[in-house]
């Protein structure tokens, strides 16, 4: 069972679904879905699409280098069948996949270690542009007549006590 990736979203095609489209230099483009063949019959680039898996690595959203992706690379050179290599490739799919998604999660908690203080900030200066709507309108007016009273104190020198 050959599995395809999709020309425009890098998705896996499994046999028979999708749509394939051959150009008149025999170059074949396979899609997974209408949406895809849409998209590419419209000359939209995958790049500037923000679903596609192409945006998601050029913009550092996914993980781009990494050597588990050798693994999933297309090989067209036939091999001669071994149990043994067939049942340690397949331990150690399982081992990459494991690794993989190791991997991605770092990658993810990488990303998003910024996010808490950045919201913490965009919150903070929303707050104070509209500080406006939380204080009383009573409380922002400065009352001057009930605010502070002075009292003058005078203090009588010794001499003049003493004379009393």
């Amino acid at each position: 069972m050959r599995l395809e990736k999709c020309w425009f979203c890098s998705s896996t095609v499994y046999p028979g679904h999708g749509i394939q489209f051959v150009r008149n230099d025999a170059k074949i483009f396979r899609f997974c879905r209408s949406k895809c063949h849409k998209n590419f019959k419209m000359k939209r680039n995958p790049r500037k699409v923000k679903w596609t898996k192409a945006y998601r690595r050029l913009h550092g959203k996914d993980m781009t280098q990494d050597a588990t992706f050798e693994f999933e690379r297309k090989r067209n050179r036939p091999e001669r069948y071994d149990r043994n290599l067939t049942e340690n490739t397949l331990k150690a799919i399982k081992t990459i996949d494991k690794v993989r998604s190791r991997r991605e999660e770092t990658h993810h908690k990488n990303r998003m270690k910024g996010k808490v203080a950045k919201e913490r900030k965009e919150a903070r200066k929303e707050h104070d542009q509209q500080l406006h709507m939380l204080i009383a309108p009573g409380a922002m007016v400065k009352d001057t007549s009930a605010a502070k009273v002075t009292v003058k104190v005078q203090h009588e020198s010794d001499e003049n006590r003493m004379e009393e």
